[in-house]
């Protein structure tokens, strides 16, 4: 099967990520999984942070002449910024340097991982908490995006909703979306809300305050029959949005029509089911988002995600430190003002992961050319269907 893990902290020496189960035989072209971590630093919003660092991959094992060998893949992509930190940060030294972090941040990781851990100094818990390890995750994603391409699975993001802005669709064509989402700073396809998004990012930045939103994930071309009804733990829905609400500050994952389905009647709330000779089986609406009973029903998936506001505020909130158990104000830690932007990129890294792995483990193989004919056979039979 397909699965990655991660390894690193956001100001130790860099991030590691090994990869698992991708086929033998996929070529790769390494900058583009350099592109996807380009893709994840932009926008409107970032903190100084991504202008410190720029994102290259090094692949450490797994390939061979930019081709897949069937076994671990493994990334590193180092941090720029560990030169400012190899005291506080260093694995080794026991001179810990620079001042323990005590005043929690209310919707961080800070004191619940303090309590778990039972450590003495936070920084402990949000080094690793930090979203910074979502780099090595948008590596992982760019690895299975590349394998999905093999089999004409493609996967776009765009942002639909920065605080009360909210992006008019409708105003889109469709075929339009993705290139007016990367041509915007918040890579929100509607032009018009694109500048008020901005110009409400500028408002919580002079108010030392933050924003978070909504992104929208489609993935096209998926065939019908990844996952399963037949246990709670392999429905890709569940499966899904498992890894999408895993990403640090997503609270809240929808597919299709989500939410909007609680106030329709059953007749508004399915997508009726045609077919022609053409098509095969299809629907006109979809506001099943692509998955019914746990599987993909071969119309496009769509999976919107809630980011909230991140928690690290120059304005800080009230909090007690943890020393003196007195008032006092959060710790004011560097961060962005936004965002939603990059939530997106690294959406859709979580979706290529969990399309993939749903894709190997329903057709197999050890080989991408064995993989394709397990495809192939499987598509002329739905057709005979």
């Amino acid at each position: 099967m397909i699965r990655f893990t991660t390894a690193g902290e956001s100001h130790g020496e860099g991030l590691l990520v090994i990869l698992e189960g991708i086929p033998a035989g996929l070529t790769m072209n390494f900058e583009d999984i350099d592109v996807e971590l380009a893709r994840r630093q932009k926008g409107y919003g970032r903190g100084q942070r991504m202008r410190i660092e720029t994102d290259v991959v090094k692949i450490f094992s797994g390939m061979r002449h930019t081709v897949s060998l069937g076994s671990p893949i493994a990334m590193y992509i180092a941090n720029k910024d560990y030169k400012n930190w190899t005291q506080v940060m260093s694995p080794t030294s026991s001179d810990l340097g620079g001042k323990p972090l005590l005043r929690p941040r209310p919707g961080h990781a800070d004191l619940a991982g303090l309590m778990k851990y039972g450590v003495s100094d936070f920084r402990d818990i949000l080094e690793r908490a930090s979203a910074r390890e979502t780099a090595a995750r948008v590596a992982a994603g760019a690895v299975c995006k590349a394998l999905l391409k093999e089999f004409e699975i493609s996967i776009v993001s765009y942002t639909l909703q920065i605080g009360d802005i909210v992006a008019d669709m409708s105003l889109i064509k469709e075929d339009e979306i993705w290139h007016s989402a990367e041509m915007s700073y918040v890579r929100c396809p509607d032009a018009q809300a694109s500048e008020k998004m901005i110009q409400l990012i500028k408002t919580a930045n002079e108010k030392g305050d933050t924003l978070g939103g909504k992104t929208v994930v489609v993935a096209k071309n998926v065939p019908a029959g990844l996952g399963s009804h037949t246990q709670w733990d392999l429905k890709l829905d569940g499966r899904l949005a498992q890894n999408l609400v895993s990403i640090q500050a997503v609270k809240a994952v929808e597919f299709g029509a989500g939410t909007e389905l609680a106030s329709l009647f059953g007749s508004a709330s399915h997508d009726e089911i045609f077919y022609n000779e053409t098509k095969g089986f299809y629907r006109n609406t979809n506001r099943s988002g692509g998955i019914e009973g746990g599987m993909s029903n071969g119309e496009p998936i769509v999976v919107t995600c809630t980011m909230k506001a991140i928690p690290s505020l120059a304005n800080p909130l009230h909090s007690v430190n943890l020393a003196t158990k007195k008032t006092a104000e959060a710790e004011a830690v560097r961060s962005d003002v936004c965002a939603v932007s990059a939530v997106g990129i690294v959406a859709e890294a979580a979706v290529a992961i969990e399309l993939a792995k749903a894709l190997k483990e329903k057709f197999g193989g050890d080989s991408l050319e064995d993989m394709k004919k397990n495809v192939n056979t499987y598509k002329e039979r739905i057709k005979a269907l």
